[in-house]
């Protein structure tokens, strides 16, 4: 039957009739299927349509349909990719492109095969053939049979005249393999009413199998077979050799069988001229669904452009308005990789699908460009539904992001965000197995998701700059929302695999340029602190403002520093208020004590540890949250930064001096940890922690060698074999040595057990690191959890009491919803800043005060020198000036120095205010002299007075 071939019914076999059936005159039909009293139809399009009697569901409509006169779509179908349908006496079936078969009807002989004798209403997937690459099925009265790509034949149903094969007269509620033919490779099958036949064509044979009474088996009389019996006749093999006494005409070579009712067929010719036989292994290209592939493009293509038939408009318009046709496009031919599609694997080609997507949408053919984007909008992304009849029906979710029209701001409103609407509506477990299938992409191909929803998220923050008119907002909310909840879901899916692309990926830089930040903190605050849930749907989110804090994972580490330095001045305001407010009360009420708006610290520099600790110990909690400043004793410095600058450096100095014992230094890493074997109790474990919060709270880094592991552990996530490859090196390696070794002599080779030695005050000690771990050999099976123990003994187990004070004190200061925001290598630079130096864009950014500007000689003399500095006399220049030899985590451009000229001749040294970043520089005429002085001076930094 050809594409455009109407469909045609006979009204009745006495009157001889045959009628259109108007329904589908205008849909392409590419297959019919009749059983006793029903039909089926496949359109080009993937959809299946049905009508006849209901008695048994086989129409597939429900319980509550009894009969249909007309053709009926399917709906609970639409989406899925199909190959064939078929149809027995009253039972149906649909079969995917990668082998999914789908039954309904009677079943009371289990011709369904899904275990049971129950008939079926509507559709249902026959799990159990799922991965055995159907290609084929048919269908007899009350049993089906269904073939291989491999060749092989599976039967069910009503057994009782030996129409399965399986050498009984059983029924077979579960598909079960012919075993006697199980050596041969089979490429035809056909079902009559109670018998079944099978093409060998390796041997040119016909075997057949079941009722044989009038005949139809073909064996040479009427019994019945309950095993497969080769057909009578002189079959002779497509391409066979032929013996010398060779007469043509006595033999026959088949190119197709047919059964049907109780009669057989058998379409033939002789040797010398005939053909290969069909192979119902693979489809006639003109009885299946459009689907986009290289032919299909290369057809429209060839037509140029502007002079389409109407005939490619239509086909163009057919397939991207269907979903099945695209869920059946792109698919993973080699190795039939399709065949496995299910809920971790998308059966999909995603290379094929974006060079096809890039050879069909090109600049020099509009037309097509523009129809597809058409089909898009109004046919196909409208007619998405939250839940789906199968896991085949969810390609296209993964292959139309690879679309360039996708990536066109023009079609953002129109295809992008709808796209992105119904993704985020599916249900749960749609959803679940889309995420799965996004874990296992490719990184450019999940980062090209990634980015097409930021550029939308950019393109409406635009939008938004600009301008939102309040009729529009609501719709604005929604899109926003969308694209954002797209990334969301994208982002859940790369953290939890384990970051299939580095998390600063997901950063939208723009944001920062495009909305007010402390504001969007604010409004957010405001949502949390009145209920507002952000999880729930769409409809209901398009009321509700966007604040892009719900989605924080766009923020680059300058945006969340943002929100840090406004959570901070919030809380700061919020203490101060408070104290004002109790000032002015203790005014008329004498009981209440008037307090500092202000965090003071009184610190002697000969016992910075226990002076701190002593105030600090006294402080509620929250007074931690004013701005700190700090007074040395005997000093008259006013702290406008550089005090407190320095305070931190010097209590952290202390704290970390071996003589507390701590912390391990560990040499190879030159990093630090928590010691299981201090003497020193909780408190400076706390205090420490307090110092980092305070450090953070007060926009001031601190020198402090820590490795990434404890912002992980601050920040709730769990330390891994990589963190103990950065704290000791050479243990990381071996455990990872250990992971890779490929033999399964890992007990013999290794000789470990579940133990870890430490040393304690010069002896060794044997620590187990699981119940019994002495008695438990590490081998190929859990070296895996021995390697986990051990990270999880150095990071956790050991120094447990210790870190919960350091956390403690941490979060007295720095607890909130803000610092969640941050990822554990962003905490890191917050505390102790970073070593990205850029020392021209230093030397760009300073600014000059008095007789200095840029180009004076004195000035272009000092950045000569300073550049000719080594790295170590660099950082200590920083030190001498900030008060630290690292840069805050927005890098040197937020790093702004200021020289000043001052009126002392050039036996001066140049003094710093750390306070301002400020360098007096006297008027040095002699570059070796201004060497000389800048290096005495940034070798004696420390103390502070007035000038």
């Amino acid at each position: 039957m050809g594409i455009d071939t109407l469909v045609r019914t006979c009204s009745g076999l006495s009157y001889g009739r045959i009628r259109n059936i108007k329904s589908l005159s205008d849909i392409q039909i590419v297959q019919v299927a009749c059983g006793y009293y029903h039909s089926l139809a496949l359109s080009k399009a993937s959809e299946v349509f049905c009508w006849g009697q209901n008695k048994y569901g086989q129409l597939g409509l429900g319980i509550d349909c009894k009969k249909q006169s007309s053709p009926q779509l399917i709906k609970s179908l639409l989406g899925i990719p199909f190959m064939q349908v078929a149809a027995g006496g009253a039972h149906s079936f649909v079969l995917t492109l990668s082998g999914a078969i789908f039954g309904w009807g009677r079943n009371k002989f289990g011709q369904l095969g899904l275990n049971d004798e129950n008939d079926r209403y509507v559709p249902n997937l026959l799990k159990s053939l799922r991965t055995q690459k159907i290609v084929y099925i048919c269908c007899g009265e009350d049993h089906t049979a269904a073939l291989t790509k491999e060749g092989g034949v599976f039967t069910f149903g009503a057994g009782g005249y030996g129409q399965l094969g399986h050498n009984s007269t059983s029924h077979e509620i579960n598909p079960r393999k012919v075993f006697e033919l199980m050596g041969s490779i089979v490429t035809q099958i056909a079902c009559g009413r109670q018998h079944t036949s099978a093409f060998v064509p390796s041997s040119g044979r016909i075997y057949s199998f079941g009722l044989g009474g009038n005949g139809q088996l073909g064996t040479g009389s009427t019994s019945n077979r309950k095993s497969p019996f080769t057909v009578k006749g002189n079959w002779f093999p497509y391409n066979g050799q032929c013996p010398p006494d060779f007469d043509s005409e006595e033999y026959f070579c088949v190119k197709r069988i047919f059964s049907g009712g109780d009669q057989s067929f058998s379409h033939y010719s002789n040797p010398q001229n005939c053909g290969p036989p069909d192979d119902f292994r693979f489809s006639d290209p003109s009885k299946q669904i459009w689907t986009v592939n290289e032919a299909l493009i290369q057809k429209w293509l060839s037509y140029p452009s502007g002079r389409f038939p109407v005939e490619i408009a239509n086909e163009i318009d057919g397939t991207f308005s269907s979903s099945g046709c695209l869920n059946g496009s792109f698919l993973a031919v080699s190795n039939d990789d399709h065949y496995r599609t299910g809920t971790r694997f998308s059966g999909v080609d995603m290379n094929a699908a974006r060079l096809l997507f890039h050879k069909l949408i090109q600049p020099d053919h509009p037309q097509i460009s523009q129809q597809v984007a058409a089909s898009l909008e109004k046919n196909l992304i409208p007619k998405l539904t939250s839940s789906l009849p199968d896991v085949e029906a969810l390609r296209f979710y993964l292959t139309l992001p690879e679309c360039p029209l996708m990536s066109d701001s023009n079609n953002f409103t129109t295809i992008a965000i709808p796209f992105g609407t119904a993704l985020v509506n599916l249900e749960k477990a749609p959803l679940k197995v889309l995420e799965n299938w996004w874990s296992v992409l490719e990184p450019p191909l999940f980062l090209k998701i990634v980015e097409l929803f930021k550029e939308v998220v950019v393109h409406l923050l635009k939008l938004y700059k600009i301008g939102i008119p309040p009729s529009e907002r609501r719709i604005f909310n929604s899109f926003l929302h969308t694209a954002l909840k797209v990334l969301e879901i994208l982002h859940r899916v790369n953290e939890k695999t384990g970051q299939i692309i580095q998390y600063d990926k997901f950063y939208i830089h723009e944001v920062q340029e495009l909305i007010d930040i402390r504001n969007d903190y604010i409004n957010w605050v405001q949502q949390q602190a009145y209920g507002m849930d952000v999880n729930h749907g769409l409809t209901e989110l398009a009321d509700i403002p966007v604040t892009i804090c719900t989605y924080p994972f766009v923020f680059d580490a300058q945006a969340k520093t943002t929100l840090l330095q406004t959570d901070a001045v919030l809380q700061m305001q919020m203490a101060i208020d408070q104290a004002h407010r109790q000032n002015v009360s203790s005014l008329f009420l004498p009981v209440i004590e008037s307090v500092n708006p202000c965090l003071i610290l009184v610190v002697r520099r000969e016992n910075i540890v226990g002076d701190a600790m002593e105030v600090l110990r006294k402080t509620k909690n929250i007074d931690y949250k004013k701005p700190l400043k700090v007074i040395f004793v005997g000093e008259d410095a006013v702290d406008a930064g550089g005090v407190r600058k320095e305070f931190f450096l010097l209590i952290m100095r202390e704290l970390l001096d071996p003589k507390y014992g701590m912390f391990r230094y560990y040499e190879d890493s030159r990093l630090i940890w928590f010691s299981d074997k201090t003497f020193e109790d909780s408190d400076l474990f706390h205090l420490i922690g307090v110092i980092c919060g305070l450090a953070i709270y007060n926009f001031t880094i601190v020198d402090l060698h820590f490795p990434l592991a404890l912002y992980k552990k601050l920040l709730k996530k769990k330390p891994s074999l990589d963190d103990l490859k950065e704290l000791v090196p050479d243990v990381g390696r071996s455990m990872q040595q250990l992971l890779d070794y490929p033999e399964d002599d890992v007990e013999e080779t290794f000789c470990l057990n579940f133990t870890i030695t430490v040393e304690n005050f010069g002896a060794t000690e044997v620590k187990e690191l699981v119940l019994n771990g002495a008695d438990t050999a590490v081998n190929k099976q859990n070296r895996q959890e021995f390697v986990d123990a051990y990270v999880d003994y150095i990071f956790n187990k050991s120094v447990a009491s210790l870190f919960d004070a350091f956390h403690a004190g941490f979060h007295k200061v720095c607890g909130g919803k803000v610092l969640q925001l941050f990822q554990p290598n962003e905490l890191q630079a917050m505390v102790i800043g970073n070593t990205n130096y850029d020392w021209k864009e230093l030397e760009k950014n300073t600014e000059y005060k008095g007789e200095y500007w840029a180009e004076h000689p004195t000035i272009k003399m000092f950045w000569e020198v300073f550049h000719e500095l080594p790295l170590e006399k660099k950082k200590q220049f920083l030190l001498f000036l900030t008060g630290s030899d690292r840069i805050p985590i927005l890098g040197m451009k937020s790093l702004i120095l200021v020289i000043q000229s001052t009126g002392g001749g050039e036996e001066y040294l140049p003094v710093s205010h750390t306070c301002f970043n400020l360098l007096d520089l006297p008027k040095y005429t002699d570059k070796e002299t201004l060497r000389s002085k800048l290096i005495q001076a940034i070798d004696h930094n420390e103390g502070f007075s007035l000038i």
